[in-house]
This record gives structure tokens, C-alpha cells and sequence, in this order.
């Protein structure tokens, strides 16, 4: 195995790279990518114009260039194969799983779509890619390679063996041995070991273990995902409607479908209601963050309006308006926790049922303590500074109802939003924030309200 050289991506070798481009230094550019992986190449490419990518790629064998360009940003990708022969192109994909291929080749125009596949040689190839391209994107299907090693339920070890160096080449890693039968029907899985174990005449239905866990060709990629993280797996089988074995899933796709999972998750918690990245026009960057800052602009306006129907109470005791800002971040902080748990164990698929009675109460006496605690350091608080003990018993009631009213509001919302097949992440960051500095405004004005005219 080629060992790869520790590469670390700085301005001053981008600009001695971009002078060895304009004088055609090969030398220099070769040897300083000379063992450098192909991850860290394309992050290379990604600082270079369109035309220097061009040319160092030109410069790298069709092996290397071919990871290179899988890990390049698929809007730099799609560009730069733009400007590429289409035999250039079927060059780079022969040295890619299918699944990635496809990934690739959905990516670029319909009529140089079909200008690559139809010049792919290997027919069984051709046949793989045109499979795949009708799969969506989002499912088990669009995940899975049909690259793979299988094996029939009859054959003996010598013939298993045979069939394994011949289906092998083109499969980058083997994890296990599927065993179908003369259908094609998916039935178990046989090690390695227990393949070079037997004897040559053990037949593969002797060695072989009914017991595998596959997915279905229409199943949701993050079902996929639940499925490979609670079983531990490398990889997966992938099944049709009839239970034919049509292609597997690995490892390596799963954790680049985990890391979108958690971007879009992470976009939607922070209030940015579609998919975008720094390098996006000013124009979708700003569509996408817009939604929620005018929600919370409603929800401020709101708050504004609701304490302006107190505002005789603020005027007789204005040391009240000095507690707003603790209601409501306090509000705030505690509905985000509460929903994130409960969004985490949602996207975990950890068994978390709406309605488990034990789980809910078990959260209800968490912040019950939660706010028990919070209301005696108030209070106390209060009543240290000097502040009159009416005003420190009101604020501690209230902080207390907002500790509780905002735990459940974040504990169920998510569960409601999943109910109704809405991503829960939407319950956390602005919809908790805004919706929970209403509530707490109008539980805290309420209460002082009250307990001040009792």
C-alpha cells in the first residue's frame, strides 16, 4: 500500500503552485502531490481557478484523479466536468464504485449524461449505472453499489473461491460473502474465515448464516442509517421488493449521508430553513435565513404589545422590567435542552414512544428540581440585594412556571412535529426561543399582576 504524505494546505504553497501552473512546472507540481491523498488534493484544487484545476488534474494519473475528483465540492465538479471530454470523464468514473459514479454522473447536463453511458465498454457496468440512476437519491437505493460478492447456496468452497477472485476486482472492500439461490433471493452471509476454514468440497449452504440484516431498495437513506448504527455494521445488503440481493451499502456512505444529516439539522436549529454553504449567492444565503429572523422579529413585536397591556403595573413597580431579560433567556435555555434530548433520541430512533407515561413524568420531575432550584437562588438573590421580598417571591414564582411550562413545551413539540412527519430539529434554537419568551412574558405579568393586587 502506498504510503501517503502528511500534507498541510497553507496560502504560501497555493502561490507558489499557481506560479509553477503559469510557468508549467510540471515537475514541481507532481512532486509536491507526489503521495499526498486524494482528500487533501482536492482541497488543493478547490483554491485554484477553474483552468489551474484543470492542469494539475491533467498532470495525475486517472487512478488518483478519479478519488480526487469524487471528493471535490459538487459545484466545482460539475463546472470542471463540464469542460471535459466525455472520454476523459468514463476514463475517471471506471475507477469508482458505481454508487459514486452515478453520484457523479447525475450531477452533469442530460445530453453529456448520456454521451458517457453510452460509451462505457463493460455492458455489466453500463447495465449497474442505468439501474442506479432510476433509484432517488435519498434512499437505500440511491446509496447502494451494485459492486459486490456473492455467492450461491450450492456451490462448495473451490467454486465460492473461484468466483470470489473474479467478482472481486471490482470491488474495492469485502466485508462478507452474500449466499442467494438460484433466484437471486438473498438468504444469509458466510465469512472469510469460514470460506478458507472448509474444506474444498463443504458446500456454502454447510458454512453459511441465515441470520443478516438487509434494507430494502425503497427505504429512507436515514432509516439506512438507524439501521447500520444499531447493528454495528460495515456494510449492508440491499433487497428488492421480492427479496432479490441487488447491491450493497457501506460504511463509507453511511457516515457522508450522517454528516449531511447533521449539517441540515444543525442549519434548521440555527434558524436557516434551506441548504446552503458560504460560497452561495448573497441572494439564497439571505432566502434562507430570512424566514425565522422575521419570526423572531413577530415574537419580539408580540412581546412588546403583551407588555404593553402591563404597563400600569411597570410604571407602579418599575424593578420588575429589571427580571425580563432573566424570564425570558431563562425560558429559552431550558425549552432548547428539553427539546434537544428529545430531538437527539428521535433522530437516534432510540425507542423513545410519545406516549410513555414513565418517560414524561421522569422529564416532569427533572424540572420540577431543575426549577425549585433556580426559584431559591432567585429568591435569595432578591433578598441579599435588598429588594423587596414581594418582588423577589413574585419573580421566583414565575421563573418557577416558566422552568416547568418551558420544559414541556420543549419536550413535547418535537414529539408533535415528528408526529406529524416534520423534521423535529425545527422545535429547537428559534421556534423554542421565540414561542418561550412569549410564554414566559405572559406567565411572569400574570403572576406579578396577581400576587400584587391580592
Amino acid at each position: 500500500m502506498e504510503e501517503l504524505t502528511t500534507f498541510e494546505l497553507s496560502r504560501e504553497y497555493i502561490d507558489r503552485l499557481e506560479e509553477a501552473i503559469e510557468a508549467e512546472d510540471n515537475q514541481f507540481i507532481v512532486k509536491s502531490l507526489d503521495g499526498v491523498d486524494p482528500r487533501d488534493i482536492s482541497s488543493v484544487l478547490d483554491e485554484l481557478d477553474l483552468e489551474g484545476a484543470k492542469y494539475v488534474l491533467s498532470l495525475l494519473n486517472d487512478e488518483i484523479a478519479s478519488n480526487i475528483i469524487k471528493e471535490l465540492d459538487p459545484d466545482v465538479r460539475s463546472k470542471f466536468l463540464k469542460n471535459v471530454e466525455p472520454e476523459k470523464i468514463n476514463r475517471l468514473l471506471d475507477n469508482l464504485e458505481t454508487d459514486d459514479a452515478v453520484d457523479i454522473i447525475n450531477e452533469l447536463p442530460v445530453k453529456l449524461r448520456e454521451e458517457i453511458i453510452a460509451g462505457i465498454d463493460n455492458e455489466e457496468r453500463a447495465a449497474y449505472i442505468v439501474d442506479l440512476m432510476r433509484y432517488e437519491e435519498d434512499c437505500a437505493g440511491g446509496l447502494m453499489a451494485k459492486e459486490l460478492v456473492k455467492a450461491n447456496l450450492n456451490w462448495n468452497v473451490v467454486q465460492c473461491i473461484d468466483e470470489i477472485r473474479r467478482q472481486a476486482e471490482n470491488v474495492q472492500k469485502i466485508y462478507s460473502v452474500y449466499v442467494v439461490d438460484n433466484n437471486g433471493i438473498l438468504l444469509g452471509r458466510t465469512s472469510l474465515k469460514r470460506i478458507i476454514l472448509a474444506t474444498n468440497k463443504t458446500l456454502i449452504k454447510d458454512i453459511y448464516e441465515p441470520e443478516i440484516v438487509s434494507v430494502e431498495t425503497y427505504m429512507d437513506q436515514e432509516e439506512v442509517v438507524s439501521v447500520m448504527r444499531k447493528y454495528d455494521l460495515d456494510a449492508v445488503p440491499v433487497v428488492n421488493g421480492k427479496g432479490k440481493l441487488v447491491g450493497r451499502i457501506t460504511v463509507d456512505d453511511v457516515v457522508d449521508v450522517m454528516a449531511e444529516m447533521a449539517e441540515a439539522e444543525r442549519q434548521l436549529m440555527s434558524g436557516i430553513s434551506e441548504d446552503v454553504e458560504e460560497d452561495d449567492s448573497v441572494w439564497m444565503i439571505t432566502r434562507a435565513r430570512l424566514p425565522w429572523l422575521i419570526i423572531g422579529l413577530g415574537g419580539g413585536l408580540l412581546g412588546a404589545w403583551f407588555m404593553g397591556l402591563f404597563e400600569e403595573d411597570i410604571v407602579l413597580i418599575p424593578a420588575m422590567a429589571f427580571f425580563i431579560p432573566l424570564i425570558t433567556a431563562t425560558g429559552g435555555n431550558v425549552g432548547i435542552q428539553s427539546s434537544a434530548i428529545v430531538v437527539q433520541s428521535l433522530a437516534d430512533k432510540s425507542g423513545i414512544d410519545p406516549g410513555n407515561i414513565q418517560r414524561f413524568y421522569k422529564g416532569l420531575l427533572v424540572s420540577f428540581l431543575n426549577a425549585v432550584v433556580l426559584a431559591i437562588i432567585t429568591l435569595l438573590f432578591n433578598l441579599i440585594l435588598g429588594q423587596p421580598s414581594k418582588l423577589g417571591f413574585v419573580v421566583s414564582i414565575a421563573l418557577f412556571a416558566v422552568v416547568m411550562l418551558a420544559s414541556i413545551m420543549g419536550t413535547i413539540t418535537p414529539l408533535i412535529l415528528d408526529k406529524f412527519k416534520i423534521n423535529p430539529a425545527l422545535a429547537s434554537g428559534p421556534f423554542i426561543t421565540t414561542a418561550n419568551d412569549l410564554l414566559g412574558l405572559g406567565v411572569y405579568f400574570v403572576i406579578a399582576h396577581y400576587l400584587y393586587h391580592m
